[in-house]
């Protein structure tokens, strides 16, 4: 529907595809059915590509904000979107098929070639506890810690995750737990950020430290 109906393609007309795995193709509509669209794979005009292992996980809150996140978040590179419940989460219900279109569609508009997963939403306290030690974390904290920046630029690349909390802040508690789990808190700037604002500024400042 999408390809026949808004962008109007025809038997013959080309156009550019991927699937995460092989590349960009070019490829050309060889029939239009009543439910779907027959194309042809004619030549690989990119090959595979991937960015840093970066994932954003993020505390649960709004709708729109969080599809904000998943969209900008999304165009600047990260590899996952994980969705945490915190103690002071406040949020409507989501629609993770929503959020999987928004990056798809994101994905596309960037020219990735591929797309980030997006996690159904999980206990903060369960994410920790079953936390990859290879990967490590960067805990945003609005009350304190150490610049970022300068903190990253000494840690150096590798897999890395960025955890940004919730509108009311992470609780004495949830700060404990992170700290138990060996997670340094690290500040994003003297100002206290909104928490689509926090986690797009840390994926910006990771990939700039990378050259992405």
């Amino acid at each position: 529907r999408y390809l026949t109906q808004v962008m109007r393609l025809k038997a013959g007309d080309d156009l550019l595809v991927f699937n995460g795995r092989h590349g960009e193709w070019r490829a050309s509509v060889a029939e239009v059915l009543k439910k779907g669209v027959v194309l042809r794979a004619e030549e690989q005009v990119r090959e595979q590509t991937h960015g840093p292992d970066l994932e954003l996980i993020v505390a649960v809150v709004k709708k729109a904000r969080i599809e904000t996140i998943v969209e900008k978040a999304t165009e600047l590179g990260a590899a996952r979107v994980r969705l945490v419940l915190t103690h002071r989460t406040n949020a409507d219900r989501l629609r993770l098929d929503r959020l999987d279109a928004i990056a798809e569609e994101a994905a596309e508009q960037t020219g990735r070639l591929d797309v980030p997963l997006v996690d159904d939403p999980i206990k903060l306290d369960a994410l920790l506890d079953g936390w990859d030690a290879s990967r490590r974390l960067m805990f945003c904290d609005e009350t304190g810690g150490a610049p970022a920046v300068s903190a990253l630029t000494a840690a150096g690349g590798g897999k890395w995750a960025i955890l940004i909390g919730p509108e009311g802040g992470w609780s004495p508690a949830e700060l404990a737990l992170a700290e138990h789990a060996g997670c340094a808190p690290l500040a994003l700037g003297p100002r206290v950020l909104r928490t689509e604002t926090a986690g797009l500024a840390a994926l910006a400042a990771l990939q700039t430290l990378w050259g992405e």
